[in-house]
């Protein structure tokens, strides 16, 4: 049996990666059914044709789809992140390259969860505009 299939890889540990193995499960089946009746409501039901920024915002308004995008945006992205960081592990076996390589991974990921979730929870239906938006506008006047 090799090092790296005793779980001695860089920066693992035995308990945590039997939790990310389930969690990579749980995750794909959940986003299996998210995504796919994502797709059905978005582009079969609604139409892609007639999907704008209005209707998002629209949508929004309802706590359900603000929890059920957050949810999507969550589960794919950590399933994202999971996947990489055993990619990193399995292809960069120096600790400096492997830390620095999941420190940017995690990085990146934390900033794309605070934005996802800053759209989906500040959109503003009586102005059409998110807090990203408001303040992107504000900077280009």
């Amino acid at each position: 049996m090799s090092a790296l299939s005793r779980g001695n890889r860089p920066g693992s540990s035995g308990r945590f990666e039997v939790l990310s193995w389930y969690f990579m499960r749980v995750s794909g089946a959940a986003l299996l059914l998210l995504a796919v009746a994502h797709l059905l409501l978005m582009h079969i039901m609604i139409g892609v044709e007639n999907i704008t920024f209005d209707v998002i915002i629209q949508r929004w308004q309802s706590p359900f789809w603000q929890v059920y995008d957050l949810a999507l945006l969550l589960f794919a992205l950590l399933h994202g992140v999971n996947g990489t960081r055993w990619v990193i592990d399995d292809y960069f076996h120096r600790r400096g390259w492997n830390v620095f390589l999941k420190t940017a991974v995690y990085v990146v990921a934390f900033v794309f969860i605070l934005m996802g979730a800053q759209v989906i929870f500040t959109a503003d239906a009586s102005t059409g505009q998110t807090a990203i938006g408001a303040i992107a506008s504000a900077l280009t006047r």
